[in-house]
């Protein structure tokens, strides 16, 4: 082979090296991208669950709480902070939930963290669901790392707890929460968007059919009353069916109710001739232990569905599972037919 021959076809066979070598890199470094996971980092349940149903396969999704931890008392401890750093999407509450979050948040030097606050854009209700509180107007807010956050009704230090922060129970309030989230994971990973939309288009019309059953059921109740021995978490709930709803004590899962208060609930299970009285998941039912005691009813689980425990997360358990034990809780103590 002549030598102009033989190096034209070194230079061919060189080139088809090169081309190959650059696909396979190029092919190489899509997988790598396509195989990394948004990392999410949660605070409580509800959320956990949203965020790992829209993500799937293409999100690591994490709940900042410990099993069994009861939030409402929850502190992040510094490796707690770490994690939310290096985090991509930070979904929390909202400011009456978590109140050392906006702290938090500050003093990250995270520019890529996405912030979610869910309660974004919701009407909040004071305790013990007496009025209602407008939350998220958007000319009242600013920005936090990428985030707008409401301070239109921030309240001197020590009033948080006024809000009543468990808006996931109106499964209406939920799906917006959906939407939040959503926008998150869009905004971080813009290239599956198709693929986080319909994931979460199908939870929420899993969360309608389960709003529908609700009302189905709740409408064919002989009793409209629900006494509940623990902190107030379900007037979301009782609001959005049309229920009464009395609780021994405020927000705080640790308060204690006084004399007077014990006695209003005998006085309004008697009233009503209800025959169950409802108790709170991850504390000991003592309180409702006394009255059914006093009363002589019965005790039933209402799940406020904050966190759960190792045994619950290990058997896979889910926000809508627990809404459906809720629904037959209810069922059996309002007497629906």
């Amino acid at each position: 082979m002549p030598t102009r021959q033989l190096n034209w076809v070194v230079v061919v066979v060189s080139i088809l090296i090169v081309i190959f070598t650059s696909v396979s890199c190029q092919k190489k470094e899509q997988e790598a991208v396509k195989g990394k996971k948004i990392k999410v980092i949660t605070t409580l349940f509800p959320l956990y669950d949203f965020a790992k149903n829209i993500g799937q396969d293409k999100a690591e999704v994490v709940l900042l709480l410990p099993p069994g931890v009861e939030p409402h008392s929850f502190e992040p401890k510094p490796e707690d902070i770490v994690r939310i750093n290096k985090a991509d999407l930070f979904v929390f509450t909202g400011k009456y939930m978590e109140p050392w979050a906006e702290d938090v948040l500050k003093g990250l030097d995270h520019k890529n963290l996405i912030v979610v606050d869910s309660s974004h854009g919701i009407s909040l209700m004071e305790e013990k669901g007496k009025h209602e509180h407008q939350h998220g107007h958007q000319d009242e807010h600013k920005e936090v790392h990428g985030h707008k956050e409401d301070h239109t009704h921030q309240h001197k230090e020590g009033h948080h707890h006024q809000m009543d922060p468990h808006f996931w129970l109106d499964f209406g309030h939920a799906q917006k929460m959906i939407d939040h989230i959503l926008e998150g994971f869009v905004q971080k990973d813009p290239s599956h968007k198709e693929f986080y939309l319909q994931n979460a288009e199908q939870y929420k019309s899993r969360l309608n059919e389960l709003d529908l059953k609700f009302k189905e059921v709740l409408s064919r109740c002989k009793k409209k009353v629900f006494v509940h021995a623990g902190h107030f978490a379900f007037g979301y709930l009782a609001k959005r069916y049309g229920l009464e709803y009395v609780s021994a004590y405020g927000f705080s899962p640790d308060a204690e109710p006084s004399p007077q208060k014990m006695v209003e609930l005998t006085k309004t299970l008697k009233k009503h001739g209800l025959q169950h009285i409802y108790h709170e998941e991850l504390i000991t039912p003592r309180v409702a232990e006394t009255l059914a005691k006093e009363t002589k009813v019965s005790l039933l689980k209402l799940h406020g569905a904050h966190n759960l425990t190792k045994d619950e997360l290990d058997k896979g358990i889910t926000f809508i599972s627990l809404m459906e034990e809720n629904l037959k809780s209810l069922e059996v103590g309002l007497q629906c037919q």
